[in-house]
């Protein structure tokens, strides 16, 4: 950390606003706990997992977003906040991976109708309760989510 303004530091500051985006929280909140305050430090473990990003995700979004888009977006902030200066990516590495990401419509609440739908052809009674307390498990247990990303 050199206190000098570069492309990298640029890209390190867009990583934080992806992190704000996903979140819908600041980027230091001194009204949150302690460990909650600074935002990056907290998110750092959620993102090196893919298990786990999903609980970054700003609940008032209520499963109205690309599954594979928060995927896309967790592993780019996570590139961009690197403590690694050389390992970030410049600007025009960001642009290419957020461009494509417009025209998804994974939408994680589709996902969950239609495991409603699959689960209601198989049990005729299910239990609707159970189901919404599993939500995120299941999408947790997705095979979009292969573990371990690199975020460092």
């Amino acid at each position: 950390m050199t206190g000098h303004l570069t492309s990298k530091s640029d890209v390190y500051s867009f990583g934080v606003m992806l992190l704000e985006i996903l979140t819908g929280r600041r980027s230091m909140d001194k009204k949150r706990p302690s460990g909650e305050q600074n935002l990056v430090m907290w998110a750092r473990p959620y993102l090196a997992d893919k298990r786990k990003i999903y609980q970054l995700v700003d609940p008032r979004l209520e499963l109205n977003y690309s599954i594979k888009g928060v995927q896309k977006v967790s592993q780019l902030a996570c590139n961009c906040l690197s403590r690694d200066t050389k390992s970030r990516p410049t600007m025009d590495e960001v642009v290419k991976v957020l461009t494509p990401l417009q025209d998804l419509n994974d939408f994680a609440i589709l996902s969950y109708h239609s495991r409603l739908s699959q689960q209601g052809r198989r049990k005729k009674k299910a239990d609707r309760t159970h189901q919404i307390a599993n939500h995120s498990r299941n999408i947790r247990d997705s095979p979009l989510n292969t573990g371990k990303q690199h975020c460092k």
